[in-house]
């Protein structure tokens, strides 16, 4: 069973969910602009990335660039920034078990299989 962690305005996260399709049909779409990931489920994801939520974030975004560029932020104060604009987050995030992967590029996903 894998869990994705989708944006479907995303082209990159279209693209992740139609790989993930063409090698699994066991899977649960989480559009989490619409059903936001709570801290506990964020800290979670984290843990099974091995990243720090720093590493999670969208640079490019605008809310990005006009509140956050160049802050030194604790982890809490970055999930909380992550909780507030999930749009921030990368996408897809492929979960499957205790283990996750960013599915861009979309290949990363076979780390999974």
């Amino acid at each position: 069973m894998f869990t994705i962690y989708h944006n479907p305005r995303c082209r990159k996260s279209r693209a992740g969910l139609k790989y993930l399709q063409e090698k699994s049909n066991n899977i649960i779409i989480r559009e989490y602009m619409k059903e936001p990931l709570t801290a506990e489920e964020l800290e979670k994801l984290l843990q099974k990335l091995e990243i720090a939520p720093f590493e999670l974030i969208r640079k490019q975004e605008d809310i990005y660039k006009k509140a956050f560029k160049g802050k030194e932020l604790s982890h809490k104060e970055w999930v909380q920034a992550l909780l507030e604009n999930p749009k921030l987050l990368q996408r897809p995030i492929v979960v499957k078990e205790h283990k996750a992967v960013l599915g861009q590029p979309p290949e990363n996903i076979d780390k999974l299989l």
